[in-house]
C-alpha cells in the first residue's frame, strides 16, 4: 500500500513549494480537500464582527492557490468539472428537503414582490455591464464576459460563443472569432472572482445595513411562513424532536389496596390519564403481554401530566420509588399516517380508551397543515398524527390507525436521493430552443425543486422516503457548496492571470464588482421598504434574482436559519432564462 502511495506522487521530482504545487496539481482531490481546509479557517476569521463565511473562505484561499501556481512556476489546475457539479447539485437537493413545505407558502405570500426583485437584479445587471463596457471603450466580448462573470452564470459565455458561431455577430474588420472568445473568457474571469466573494459579503450583510437582526428576523420569518403551525410538518428538520412536555415518566411502590389483584389493563381502563408502562417486582421486569395482575410492593411506572403525579397518584398508588429498572423507560416522538377507515371520524378520547396507553399526541396535521387539537379533535384518513411515548406504545397505536410509526434514524436514505436527484437533473437538462437561444431550467433549479417537491409530499405522508436525519441533511447541504467552490477556484484562478495587463483589468474589476453589487442592493431595498417583505426573505429573493447560490449560504449562515431559501428559487427560475436571453443580445449589439 505504502509503495502505491509513492508510485502515485513519483512524478512529483521537484522539492520544497514547487514540489508542493505540483502535488496539488497531481492529485486535485488533495487541493480540494486543502482548500477546504484552509477556507474554513479563514471564514471563522472575525474582524470587528464581519467574516467571509466558509464558502468565500474557500474561494478565496483557491483561487490564491491556483493563481500562485500559475504565476511562480507555471502550473495550471484544471479539476474535471463534473465534481464540482454533483457537488452543487447535491447542495441544492439538501436545501430544498429543508424549506419544501415553505416553498409553496412563499409563493401565496410574496411571489409578485420574489418577481419583482428578480426583475430588477436582471435589469440593472444588464444595463451596467453592457453600458459600462460602451462606455470605458472595452473591445468587443467584453460585455457578454462581464455580465456572465458578475451573474456568475457561466452558461451566458456558452450563449455567447453561439452567437459567435452562428454568425449573428461578426467581429470588426481586423479582429478575429478566437480574439472576441478570449475577451469574453478574461471578463468572465476577473469579475467571477471579485464579485463571487463580494456577493456573499453583501448579501450575509444586507440586513445587518439597514438595521436589522438577521437571527431575530428569520425566527419572524419561519413563524409567518409557517402558517401558523407551532410544529415542524412531518419530514422537516427537528420535526421528531422530543422537546418540551408536561408529561413525565414516574415510578411509585403499590402499597394501595384497592390496586393489588387487578390486571394492568383494567387498572388502565379505570386511570386512563395515568397508565402502566412498567411494572418491577423482584427487582426484574414483567412482561404486561401477558397482562399482569399488580401485587403488594410492585414497583409501577406512570406517564401523566406532572402536576397529576404530584398531588394525586402518589395518594392513589403508593410512595414514590427512585428505581432505576423502573424509570428506564425510553420515549420516543413518531409520526403515523393515518390510513385504516375504521378510525375515521373518531375522537382522540375515543382512541385514547384503546390500546393508547402512555402516548400523547404532540401535533395533528391535514394537507401539510397542523390542525388544533384537543380531546373531541377527530382523525380522518391522510391525517398524520405526532405521538410522543414509549415505543412499544407507539407501534400499537400505529397498527390500530393503520400506518407505520416514523421513528427517529441514524440510516441514510439515498434511494429517493437518487431518484429524485435524477428526475430533477434530468427536468433541468430538457431545453427549448427559441430563435438560437437555448432555454432550460437549470440542473441547480431542477434539483432544488426535487427536493421541495420530496419535502412537501412527505409532509403529507411521512412514509414517504422515510426520515432524513438532520446532521446528515446538513452535511450535504455544507460540504456540497464548499467542494463545489473548492473546485470552481482551481480552474478559474489561471484565467485570473492571463487576464492581467494593463488599464483594462482595473475596467474589468470595476464595472465587474457594480454590476455585481449594485442591482440586488437596490432590488433588497425595494423589496424591504417598497414591499414591505421581511429582511431575510428579501434578501433570498435578491440572492435567487442574482442566482448566487454561495450567497444563500451565507444569509443562511448569517440568520440561523433556512427560511431564506424560500423565495429563492422563484426569482431564480425567472432570472437564470432572462440573464441568458440578455447575455445573447450583448454580444450581437456590440
Amino acid at each position: 500500500m505504502i509503495g502505491q502511495i509513492f508510485d502515485t506522487i513519483e512524478p512529483v521530482v521537484e522539492t520544497g513549494l514547487h514540489g508542493f504545487f505540483q502535488l496539488l496539481h497531481l492529485q486535485p482531490i488533495a487541493f480540494v480537500l486543502l482548500a477546504l481546509a484552509l477556507g474554513a479557517l479563514v471564514g471563522k476569521v472575525s474582524i470587528k464582527g464581519i467574516s467571509l463565511g466558509s464558502t468565500a473562505g474557500t474561494l478565496l484561499v483557491g483561487v490564491i492557490i491556483s493563481m500562485s501556481a500559475e504565476a511562480i512556476y507555471g502550473i495550471t489546475y484544471s479539476i474535471p468539472g463534473i465534481l464540482s457539479s454533483f457537488m452543487l447539485l447535491l447542495f441544492m437537493y439538501a436545501l430544498g428537503l429543508k424549506v419544501g413545505p415553505q416553498f409553496f407558502s412563499g409563493l401565496r405570500k410574496g411571489g409578485l414582490a420574489f418577481v419583482g426583485i428578480g426583475l430588477i437584479v436582471w435589469v440593472l445587471n444588464w444595463v451596467i455591464c453592457y453600458f459600462g463596457a460602451m462606455l470605458v471603450g472595452l473591445a468587443p466580448g467584453y460585455a457578454t464576459g462581464l455580465i456572465s462573470g458578475s451573474y456568475t452564470i457561466t452558461a451566458i459565455l456558452g450563449v455567447g460563443q453561439s452567437a459567435l458561431a452562428s454568425g449573428a455577430y461578426v467581429p470588426p474588420e481586423g479582429m478575429t472569432i478566437a480574439e472576441v472568445g478570449a475577451n469574453m473568457a478574461a471578463a468572465y474571469a476577473i469579475s467571477y472572482v471579485l464579485s463571487s466573494v463580494g456577493i456573499i459579503l453583501l448579501i450575509r450583510y444586507l440586513p445587518r445595513i439597514f438595521g436589522r437582526d438577521a437571527k431575530a428576523d428569520a425566527i419572524v420569518a419561519e413563524a409567518e411562513f409557517s402558517g401558523g403551525a407551532t410544529h415542524p410538518v412531518p419530514g422537516a428538520p427537528n420535526a421528531l424532536t422530543l422537546g418540551f412536555s408536561p408529561f413525565d415518566l414516574r415510578a411509585f411502590t403499590v402499597t394501595h389496596e384497592k390496586l393489588i389483584g387487578r390486571s394492568v389493563s383494567t387498572l388502565a381502563n379505570d386511570f386512563p390519564k395515568a397508565p402502566i408502562l412498567r411494572v418491577v417486582r423482584d427487582d426484574a421486569i414483567v412482561d404486561l403481554k401477558n397482562d399482569p395482575v399488580i401485587a403488594m410492593n410492585d414497583i409501577v411506572t406512570v406517564r401523566a401530566n406532572v402536576h397529576d403525579l404530584i398531588l394525586e397518584e402518589g395518594e392513589l398508588i403508593g410512595p414514590e420509588s427512585d428505581s432505576l429498572l423502573a424509570r428506564n423507560v425510553t420515549l420516543e416522538v413518531a409520526d403515523i399516517h393515518v390510513s385504516s377507515r375504521a378510525v375515521t371520524g373518531k375522537t382522540f378520547e375515543e382512541l385514547a380508551r384503546h390500546g393508547t396507553a402512555g402516548v400523547e399526541v404532540q401535533a395533528l396535521f391535514r394537507a401539510g397543515n397542523e390542525l388544533p387539537i384537543g380531546p373531541a379533535s377527530t382523525l380522518l384518513v391522510g391525517d398524520v398524527l405526532r405521538l410522543s411515548g414509549p415505543d412499544i406504545a407507539l407501534k400499537a397505536v400505529a397498527k390500530q390507525i393503520g400506518g407505520h410509526a416514523i421513528l427517529p434514524t441514524m440510516k441514510s436514505e439515498v434511494l429517493y436521493l437518487a431518484l429524485a436527484m435524477l428526475v430533477g437533473y434530468l427536468v433541468g437538462i430538457a431545453s427549448v430552443n427559441i430563435s438560437g437561444i437555448p432555454f432550460s431550467l437549470g440542473t441547480s433549479a431542477g434539483c432544488i425543486l426535487a427536493g421541495v417537491g420530496v419535502s412537501y409530499f412527505r409532509s403529507r405522508n411521512p412514509e414517504f422516503g422515510g426520515p432524513v436525519h438532520e446532521g446528515a441533511r446538513s452535511f450535504l447541504q455544507d460540504f456540497g457548496l464548499n467542494a463545489f467552490v473548492a473546485v470552481l477556484s482551481a480552474n478559474v484562478g489561471p484565467k485570473v492571470i492571463s487576464a492581467l495587463g494593463g488599464d483594462t483589468i482595473l475596467w474589468l474589476a470595476l464595472i465587474g464588482l457594480l454590476g455585481a453589487l449594485v442591482p440586488p442592493f437596490i432590488a433588497f431595498w425595494v423589496g424591504f421598504k417598497f414591499f414591505g417583505l421581511n429582511s431575510i426573505i428579501a434578501d433570498g429573493a435578491t440572492t435567487g434574482g442574482r442566482n448566487s447560490t454561495p450567497g444563500l449560504n451565507a444569509i443562511i449562515e448569517e440568520s440561523g436559519s433556512s427560511v431564506a431559501a424560500v423565495p429563492y428559487p422563484v426569482s431564480y427560475a425567472l432570472t437564470t432564462v432572462l440573464a441568458l436571453i440578455g447575455g445573447y443580445f450583448s454580444m450581437i449589439l456590440m
